[in-house]
């Protein structure tokens, strides 16, 4: 994938601010769940960039495999919480808003779940994870993560 603009060379300024509201929402809530929701939006936008990203940073905080491959399966993969479930549903939801879903079960369970200063948290997430996935599909980005790769097994 080849660049269409550099954003961050087109819009310093602007994307330092981005990136530092980006940095402090997603120290918000609990890292794991945070991974879990930026993932599901990179999947619905298809967003290759952020999906690289996240999946290893998800991983190197100690995300499984089997989680991740079933991520875009979670309503039959009983290895989610409630509480991530919650999140996901909330994150389809909001990300696909121009669908016109139907809000209303995915606000209860996220009310039920989280409380009032979470929910917006989890939101503005949410909006910021969509906020990247346009950038990186709009122009083209592509970042390798910045992650330590997970310690290699040993043969026994």
């Amino acid at each position: 994938m080849t660049a269409t603009l550099d954003p961050y060379a087109a819009a310093p300024q602007l994307m330092k601010s981005w990136t530092a509201a980006a940095i402090t929402i997603g120290a918000s809530l609990e890292p794991e769940l945070i991974e879990l929701v930026k993932i599901r939006a990179s999947q619905i936008n298809a967003c290759a960039n952020c999906l690289n990203m996240h999946t290893a940073e998800a991983r190197a905080k100690g995300e499984t495999e089997q989680r991740l491959y079933l991520l875009s399966a979670w309503r039959e993969a009983p290895c989610y919480t409630d509480r991530e479930r919650a999140a996901l549903g909330w994150t389809e939801t909001l990300t696909r808003l121009a669908d016109q879903p139907e809000i209303g079960p995915a606000r209860a369970a996220l009310a039920f779940l989280f409380s009032a200063e979470e929910q917006v948290a989890l939101t503005l997430m949410i909006n910021i994870i969509n906020g990247w996935n346009r950038l990186a599909v709009g122009f083209g980005m592509w970042m390798e993560p910045r992650v330590p790769a997970a310690p290699a097994t040993v043969a026994a």
